[in-house]
């Protein structure tokens, strides 16, 4: 009987801790139209910490508007979220990508570039460059006129390198869509690699699973209560048997 009993108090235990987690760490969005919010991923105020022990997750929601902070940039808004692919796709508010790969540092992020890398030198010149080279609007002006080139390009006379940075595609003109490129995946601690294998599939457990899982358990739990209760009938038996054959 104190097997059985253990067994249920055990049982108890799990769906309490499934129902604290839950209750802590539901998906939720920031609207109808958004990406599902889940760990690693937490909004502050609508998630407990235990969502997340890092703290390098942290979203926001704004006017129904999923957006991430970066300390070396500012708001950008997040697109979409793949859990499996681990790929966060990201739209720069200034629509600006070139903006973005001048200012943004990812080495104190768990963040890193989706897309393979190539370095490109930015350069600021004092006059337009032929045509063979592609302007970058957002960034220039009627006294500036930006460009991204090879680093091996012998930087022209009216021009000064700004920066030289990986930027995360093959170059090509087709710059000035600001959602170009603009994907990151992420790494975790080793300490939260197990859960996020484990929570990646469907990291809310739903009514209807804790109701199998209910099952499962009244059923073990009844064959193990039917199993005491033979064994003790068949022992109680035994005794008796012995018994008669010590008196007959």
């Amino acid at each position: 009987m104190d097997t059985f009993i253990f067994f249920i108090l055990f049982c108890v235990s799990i769906f309490q801790s499934i129902e604290v987690l839950n209750a802590n760490c539901p998906p939720i969005k920031c609207s109808v139209a958004g990406p599902e919010i889940r760990f690693p991923f937490r909004v502050e105020g609508q998630h407990s910490q235990n969502c997340n022990t890092s703290g390098n997750f942290e979203l926001i929601c704004e006017d129904n508007t999923t957006t991430i902070h970066f300390p070396s940039y500012g708001n950008m808004i997040v697109e979409s979220i793949s859990y499996d692919t681990r790929k966060l796709d990201l739209l720069d508010p200034k629509s600006c990508v070139h903006e973005v790969f001048l200012n943004l540092n990812l080495s104190l992020t768990p963040f890193l570039y989706y897309h393979v890398l190539k370095n490109y030198t930015y350069l600021n010149c004092s006059a337009s460059l032929s045509p063979s080279f592609t302007e970058i609007p957002c960034l220039s002006g009627s006294d500036c006129h930006f460009y991204t080139v090879d680093p091996s390009l012998p930087v022209p006379v009216s021009c000064k390198k700004v920066k030289t940075v990986a930027i995360p595609f093959a170059y090509s003109p087709y710059l000035s869509d600001n959602t170009f490129g603009l994907g990151l995946t992420w790494d975790l601690p080793e300490s939260e690699e197990y859960r996020a294998g484990h929570q990646t599939e469907h990291f809310y457990i739903t009514d209807n699973t804790v109701v199998s899982i209910s099952i499962i358990i009244f059923a073990a739990a009844a064959a193990i209560s039917m199993k005491i209760h033979y064994n003790k009938k068949h022992c109680h038996q035994m005794e008796g048997d012995v018994l008669m054959r010590l008196t007959g």
